[in-house]
């Protein structure tokens, strides 16, 4: 009976140890960014009374909730393009920052393609940590998942990103890369997670509302942190048992989710946005040397005044409204090229600049891509077609939003998508549908960037159409010229007016 005993014993000793770590109760904890673009010095929003963000101070908040449980320090993409500190670099300096930040994964966001795949796969093999997009082929370093063990417990994380990143980056930047569907790729791991995880993050650069498509979609993941739509989710929110995270933007937050496990699943969970802002010994001195160093390299090259505005210009507005930024750069663009009418995506500018001096910086910040001019051909009824293109991502602040010149339209904010636009004119005149007209625009759409395809098939239709040498060729182009970028000419333009008074002319106007 004694060996009986002593057999029994060690059977249950043997599988409680066998258990899997799901069994065991545990608490971690997920910190999180999206969309940083670069943002690594406090800067004050237009509007905002006080500094917000810097990346030392991020790093900072980042040490201090690491401590007391184990943590994931998470990015949800967009980390290594948008502002100068970043661009002038090629992205260099943020991954510098990141690896300093020990950041423990990372999925690609649309705009870390735009420096072009070469440049991108440097980045890969500058980080220090897994960078993932499980729904990309072609490039052999992103990885799908990663699975992280933080004391005994089995985290999966899986990457995607928008499938729209061939027309929101420059298709050049994307050519013999495929992107498949994320939800179809999120199951697929899935699948071969089974077994091996006991909770599954996905790594989401798809925006808030699709990451909420894809949580009722796709059953069995635990939580979603996003990024892609600059969302400002103040506390976590559930969609079909999963949780959703997004963190703002620019470092001016850090998501926090503390999450309780037992027996492999979310008992209990909560979620906050920590703002981040300088505070008197706040800041991680690591970081703030890697900000500090790249910073003053920006300034040796961009700190020289170049005009003055006697009126803030409104860079943030651009995807929903004309602003007045926008009818200065889209006037740039048709006095540069002689164009009848210019069109630009409110996406392409990213910042406001404040009233009073202009720095060469503050442009470069505002107008962050490589972009030159053109002008195209265009039928009147290409040109109706583009203009409905760009007013139908309202709903999600898309930045295919039109910043015009020379033309004026209304449009209607809940008539269906493809028939929102009326009363377009032209230098006073009704649009004609069969006239050609010459309208200025930037080669990312007249290469079909941001799904403008009227513009790309108007090239394509004229003789002669290519992409040569990295600069766009047809006869149905009018101007050309992609030796100056688009943001060097708007420099020449404060240059030669030095003090500036924009206003936003009601070239668009909302009928509801």
């Amino acid at each position: 009976m004694k060996h009986l005993r002593l057999i029994l014993c060690c059977l249950l000793l043997v599988i409680f140890l066998a258990a899997p770590a799901g069994a065991r109760e545990a608490s971690l904890r997920l910190l999180y960014v999206n969309d940083f673009h670069g943002f690594a010095e406090p800067y004050k929003p237009l509007g905002a009374t006080e500094l917000q963000g810097g990346a030392a101070y991020l790093a900072g908040a980042a040490d201090r909730l690491r401590t007391g449980r184990p943590t994931l320090l998470l990015a949800a993409g967009d980390m290594i393009q948008g502002n100068n500190w970043a661009n002038l670099f090629q992205g260099k300096s943020s991954l510098e920052l990141m690896n300093a930040m020990r950041f423990d994964a990372m999925v690609v966001g649309n705009h870390e393609f735009d420096y072009g795949r070469e440049v991108l796969q440097q980045r890969l093999t500058q980080a220090r940590f897994p960078v993932l997009g499980a729904n990309v082929r072609g490039l052999p370093r992103l990885k799908p998942y990663v699975i992280k063990d933080l004391q005994g417990v089995r985290v999966a994380i899986i990457g995607v990103v928008t499938a729209d990143t061939p027309t929101s980056t420059h298709p050049r930047n994307v050519a013999g890369l495929e992107f498949s569907p994320p939800d179809a790729a999120v199951a697929r791991c899935l699948k071969e997670l089974r077994g091996q995880a006991d909770l599954v993050v996905v790594l989401s650069h798809i925006g808030y509302s699709e990451d909420r498509i894809l949580a009722q979609k796709v059953p069995g993941i635990d939580v979603i942190i996003g990024g892609h739509s600059h969302t400002k989710l103040a506390a976590p929110v559930v969609v079909n048992h999963t949780i959703i995270g997004q963190a703002w933007e620019h470092a001016k937050a850090l998501g926090v989710l503390d999450l309780d496990l037992k027996d492999g699943k979310i008992v209990k969970y909560a979620g906050h946005l920590e703002e981040i802002k300088p505070s008197p010994g706040g800041a991680d001195k690591e970081v703030q040397q890697i900000v500090r160093q790249y910073s003053q390299e920006v300034d040796a090259r961009l700190d020289q005044t170049v005009g003055e505005s006697e009126v803030d210009l409104d860079g943030e507005q651009t995807r929903l409204r004309e602003t007045n930024l926008g009818d200065l750069v889209a006037d740039v663009m048709r006095a540069a090229t002689g164009a009848e009418a210019a069109l630009i995506n409110g996406g392409s500018i990213r910042i406001s600049i404040h009233r009073g001096p202009i720095k060469a910086k503050e442009v470069y910040a505002a107008l962050p891509f490589d972009n030159y001019l053109v002008a195209i051909r265009l039928t009147g009824k290409q040109l109706q077609e583009a203009l409905e293109h760009g007013v139908s991502g309202l709903e999600d602040k898309a930045g295919r939003f039109p910043q015009v010149s020379g033309l004026t339209f209304t449009f209607s904010r809940t008539a269906p998508v493809g028939s929102r636009v009326r009363d377009v004119t032209i230098n006073g005149k009704p649009l004609d549908p069969g006239k050609e007209y010459v309208v200025a625009t930037n080669d990312f759409l007249a290469a079909g960037g941001d799904g403008y395809l009227s513009f790309g098939e108007a090239l394509k239709t004229g003789a002669g159409y290519r992409e040569q040498g990295g600069a766009l060729t047809s006869k149905n182009l009018a101007y050309v010229n992609p030796g100056v970028w688009l943001r060097d000419l708007v420099i020449d333009y404060l240059k030669s007016k030095q003090q500036i008074s924009p206003q936003a002319e009601g070239r668009i106007k909302a009928l509801d």
